[in-house]
């Protein structure tokens, strides 16, 4: 039996909008007249990022590298070591194909279908995939898995007849199990976790947790420069926003020592550069953290994680994440309003948040930090605190995510009364919304605001949104605050054409940020010829 294996990112980033008419926009629609006419003036006509340098003792290094390594899918990583340990045979696609358009069926034949759904977040994404099967691989059965059908297993199951079966919960030993049951058409009353159809009935079966302590950590053959790592299943907080506990209940997590084994292995076998620890929190549980922090300074492995912001207590802390090769956290401090806080249960103070930011800032230590915009009950006033901060004091790599109900299952719907929630359309993300605070529109127009805001009144905060088409860091030579400077002078370059609407306004401040980049050695248009030989 062949399956074919189908797993990847969801079909858009809501945020990216933000770069359309700059110099970083990716559409296609090319340069207009007015932005043409501004680079003209500011005596750079044919400025290309791919053809930035900048002086590295003496040689010129290319700036803005595309991106060559990436992270593989956690999702694909696990999935891809299951089947290769049951001897299953398999050809892996991108969902990344569908939803562009742009997809073609591997070659050969498929008797079954294994559709990930961990980064699907509405049913149209669900029926958007489900068709494209259908029309490609009809009558092939499809088992489903991942975070959107563990919640909404009973629609799935009902509305989809394509759809065989959804695993539940652990699926490395019942997707085994099941792809077992499908190709012997035999009952999957036994496989913990399934839900599948028996005739006319749907059968739920119960789940049964796996000991990822004693179960072996997911191994491919071959190289992973990241590698990426889950080091525990559940989450122990219970953030409003969030669906995932809802989906996997029983917190779980692998010892230190387990995971520093893990580390070297990938180290030895994949030749690891860098490990990725995707969890929802990867500094907890304090006494875990405390191991890791006293035996991973000698494994020398390089890594990075989320983290709560009331872990980050002290420049101790951070000098103690420093030793043991963390590369950089990932934060979600979401605001800096207590009372927006309470209404997220978040489980952290706006003083916690601040002391973390203040352990971090001057630190080598990368970070970036995650707000929102729009929560249920936060009002213009009360993200007036978050704004604020981002513009007054805050520096480093920030996100300022606008808010979106992605499913009923989010725990902020007990709230829903008392908020006054409204949502057009519950099955589609970027539907109009309104709350007792704000409606999406006022949500929007403060997001960009804030955004224009940051962006002309700090000179060390720094949207983290275009960086992801290039290798980073910019100058891997050199350290985080100098790269932040540069960074920040592209990222006021390339806006201009859509912040400034007059020609003269929008070429000046290119013509600045040009000078001030050729005062940190980096130089635009200096052709590719030019870095023949140089290193990537």
């Amino acid at each position: 039996m062949r399956a074919l294996l189908m797993c990847g990112l969801g079909p858009s980033y809501v945020n990216l909008d933000y770069l359309r008419g700059s110099l970083f926009d990716t559409s296609g629609a090319g340069r207009d007249a007015r932005t043409r006419a501004m680079l003209d003036r500011a005596g750079c006509p044919d400025l290309d990022f791919s053809e930035f340098t900048y002086n590295d003792g003496g040689e010129r290094r290319m700036l803005c590298r595309p991106r060559t390594t990436t992270v593989p899918h956690l999702t694909t990583f696990t999935l891809e070591a299951i089947l290769q340990d049951a001897e299953q045979d398999y050809a892996l696609m991108d969902l990344a194909g569908v939803y562009s358009g742009r997809a073609e069926l591997p070659p050969g034949d498929f008797d079954v279908v294994l559709l990930s759904t961990t980064y699907m977040w509405s049913k149209a994404i669900f029926a958007t995939v489900m068709a494209w099967i259908a029309e490609r691989l009809p009558s092939v059965p499809v088992v489903c898995g991942g975070q959107y059908t563990n919640l909404k297993f009973h629609q799935v199951m009902s509305e989809f007849p394509g759809v065989t079966a959804v695993v539940r919960g652990d699926g490395e030993r019942a997707l085994p199990a099941v792809l077992k049951a499908v190709g012997a058409g035999r009952s999957m009353e036994e496989v913990a976790g399934a839900v599948w159809r028996d005739g006319e009935r749907i059968r739920v079966n119960p789940l049964e947790y796996m000991d990822i302590e004693a179960q072996p950590s997911p191994r491919l053959k071959g190289r992973f420069p990241i590698v990426p790592y889950e080091s525990m299943r559940g989450c122990p907080f219970d953030c409003k926003f969030c669906s995932f506990p809802a989906a996997s209940p029983k917190w779980r997590y692998k010892s230190a020592e387990k995971i520093k084994q893990d580390w070297l292995a990938y180290v030895a076998e994949n030749e690891a550069r860098m490990i990725s620890a995707m969890d929802s929190t990867f500094t907890v549980p304090p006494t875990r953290l405390r191991k890791l922090l006293e035996i991973l300074p000698e494994a020398g492995v390089r890594w990075e994680g989320f983290s709560r912001a009331n872990t980050v207590d002290s420049e101790a802390l951070v000098d103690a994440l420093l030793e043991a090769h963390c590369y950089k956290l990932h934060i979600g401090f979401e605001a800096m309003s207590d009372e927006v806080l309470k209404l997220m249960s978040k489980r952290v103070t706006a003083k916690q948040n601040r002391r973390a930011f203040h352990a971090l800032r001057g630190s080598e230590l990368g970070y970036v930090v995650f707000f929102m915009i729009g929560y249920p009950g936060e009002t213009p006033e009360l993200f007036g605190e978050t704004r604020d901060f981002l513009v007054d004091e805050y520096s480093g790599h920030f996100m300022l995510n606008f808010f979106s109900i992605s499913d009923e299952t989010m725990p902020l719907w007990e709230d829903r009364e008392r908020l006054r929630i409204e949502i057009e359309d519950p099955d589609d993300t970027h539907t109009w919304w309104s709350h007792i605070g704000m409606n999406s529109d006022d949500a929007r127009g403060l997001q960009l605001t804030a955004l224009d805001d940051i962006r002309e009144r700090n000179d060390d905060a720094v949207l983290l949104l275009w960086q992801h088409q290039f290798d980073h860091w910019l100058m891997p030579e050199r350290g985080r605050l100098e790269n932040l400077r540069v960074e920040k002078c592209m990222e006021r370059m390339a806006l201009a054409p859509r912040v400034h609407r007059d020609i003269d306004t929008g070429a000046r401040r290119i013509h600045e940020q040009l000078r001030l980049l050729r005062g940190m050695g980096v130089e635009p248009g200096a052709g590719r010829m030019a870095l023949a030989g140089a290193r990537p």
